[in-house]
């Protein structure tokens, strides 16, 4: 079966921790990745992760803070958040992805429902 879901946000404090989980089977030979739309403002990358768990990329804003990994024999790729700030907020979104040196580009087609993440004291 195809599945994607994403779950793990929450209401958190400026500097605080979260984890997104992406349940991705049938999604096997694709790179994954994690999106995030902001109020008001179009979807963005911010991580994503090859089908075989060894390569990776991350948004500028969010290298050293955010991590990215890959559970295969289960299917799942998490996303860790720590550090967070109040421009993380907004509604993340899992999807199979092109992954390439410095790029990360949904594929067409298939998105996770959101999970909303809010950064806010």
């Amino acid at each position: 079966d195809v599945q994607l879901q994403a779950s793990g946000g929450g209401v958190v404090q400026p500097g605080g921790s979260l984890r997104l989980s992406c349940a991705a089977s049938g999604f096997d030979v694709y790179a994954i990745g994690w999106f995030r739309q902001a109020p008001g403002k179009d979807r963005v990358g911010v991580s994503c992760i090859g089908n075989e768990g060894k390569i990776t990329y991350s948004a500028d804003s969010v290298k050293g803070r955010f991590t990215i990994s890959r559970d295969i024999p289960k299917n799942m790729v998490y996303l860790q958040l720590n550090s967070l700030k109040p421009e993380d907020t907004g509604v993340y979104y899992c999807a199979p992805a092109y992954l390439s040196v410095g790029n990360c580009q949904p594929l067409p087609g298939s998105w996770s429902q959101g999970t909303l993440v809010t950064v806010s004291s």
